[in-house]
């Protein structure tokens, strides 16, 4: 029997799909979902299809930026047969997105029996919510958005790249929240920090979703439920994207501070009160 139903499959698509891209945590409103739905978040199947659903999703940014994919990588191939071609910023861009996966893929084979086991935590996803909201309100607040995103530089890449391992240890905390606001803080505006948020993800939750597929079929996860949550995610994703880069290019985060800190508290209390 699957751990996960079709329609549990469904509805856990969606979450992941809305929640992936916003600086709202995805790991955080699945492991809420889980939750309120009498899923373990603990369990090992269940943790394999939160990270194979994320496919999905990216899926989503692959469609959603072809072009823009298809421009960097050629120019990396390019660099890499001519000289001259490497002193194009699309080529060192390709090479700034690769070498700043590689602190989140260390960092998560090594703690990976934390982050499947105590770190998965509800109130680890409470107190993660609250915390990096604080930190997103700063950023936004800190940051003179002056930056576009031909500015950016390896140094940029590293530091944003490399503070996705915050929302890898503490789920809630949110990927999409740690790098914008670490790219806000570097003075990037909130469009160029949410782009920069999206090129780097797809390397990390592509990698995470492909190692965790074996772990999750093998742990009771039936293959039909796997494909309708990840095709849900995508659509659902691709429409997510869209809305996330109108809405960033004339708001603040303040709307997203205050959404997760009422959702944290929230769930404070129903840990607090034995519901969840």
């Amino acid at each position: 029997m699957s751990a996960i139903s079709v329609g549990q499959a469904v509805v856990l698509g969606a979450v992941e799909g809305v929640t992936e891209f916003l600086p709202v945590s995805s790991t955080g409103h699945l492991k809420i979902t889980e939750g309120l739905m009498g899923i373990p978040v603990d369990d090992n199947a269940v943790v394999g299809f939160s990270a194979v659903i994320q496919v999905g999703a990216i899926a989503a940014v692959l469609v959603y930026f072809f072009k823009d994919i298809v421009r960097i990588v050629s120019a990396w191939f390019r660099g890499l047969r001519d000289p001259e071609e490497r002193y194009h910023h699309d080529y060192k861009f390709a090479w700034w997105v690769i070498c700043a996966t590689i602190p989140i893929v260390a960092v998560g084979l090594a703690a990976k029996p934390l982050i499947e086991g105590p770190l998965a935590s509800l109130w680890v996803v409470a107190g993660s919510l609250v915390v990096g909201s604080g930190m997103m309100w700063a950023a936004d607040q800190m940051g003179r958005h002056k930056r576009g995103e031909d500015d950016t530089s390896f140094k940029d890449a590293m530091l944003v790249g490399s503070s996705q391992i915050l929302a890898l240890l503490f789920p809630g905390f949110s990927r999409s929240g740690a790098t914008m606001s670490t790219a806000l803080i570097l003075d990037l505006d909130r469009v160029a920090a949410t782009r920069l948020s999206f090129f780097l993800g797809i390397p990390a939750l592509t990698g995470a979703g492909l190692y965790e597929l074996k772990d999750a079929l093998g742990s009771g996860t039936g293959a039909l439920p796997l494909a309708v949550g990840t095709a849900v995610s995508f659509l659902v994703a691709y429409a997510s994207i869209a809305w996330l880069l109108r809405f960033v290019a004339k708001h603040s985060f303040n709307a997203f501070v205050i959404y997760r800190i009422i959702v944290g508290l929230l769930l404070f209390g129903l840990l607090g009160a034995g519901v969840l």
